[in-house]
């Protein structure tokens, strides 16, 4: 089944990053600023209780993709979807970052991992009970994480 889709970005990200990223939040200790653009403001109602949020972007300099990479942490190849590498056949980012603040339509996160400009697509927060899986595998990462 083919279907093509389009996605408008709500917002932009801004990030100290101009050319290359963190692998993940958890090698970033970086501040960033996710501006939401007016029209999709009042969606941000109530988030200011939330500790972290999910940020889902779109890897905007990303270009072409391969189904084996050699990941950062690995020195063989792997399939492309046993991995994070940012260029994917839909390049479609995922953060959980660290809310500091909210004024207005722009978020203030701590942990950013994204490149500067990088077009936001959604804002989800992040709860424990529903995004904490227990008694997981990491596959090939066992003993690199």
């Amino acid at each position: 089944m083919k279907m093509n889709f389009v996605m408008k970005p709500i917002g932009v990200i801004h990030s100290p990053f101009k050319e290359k990223a963190p692998i993940q939040p958890g090698f970033s200790n970086e501040i960033g600023k996710v501006a939401v653009f007016e029209e999709y403001c009042d969606g941000l109602k109530d988030l200011e209780g939330f500790s972290h949020v999910i940020l889902v972007y779109l890897f905007h300099k990303s270009r072409g993709y391969s189904l084996r990479v050699k990941p950062y942490l690995d020195e063989g190849k792997k399939g492309l979807f046993a991995t994070r590498a940012p260029r994917r056949p839909n390049p479609i980012g995922i953060s959980v970052v660290r809310l500091l603040g909210k004024k207005g339509g722009v978020l203030v996160v701590g942990g950013i991992d994204a490149l500067d400009g990088t077009p936001l697509l959604d804002i989800k927060p992040y709860v424990p009970r529903f995004d904490n899986v227990a008694d997981v595998r990491v596959g090939w990462l066992k003993g690199k994480i």
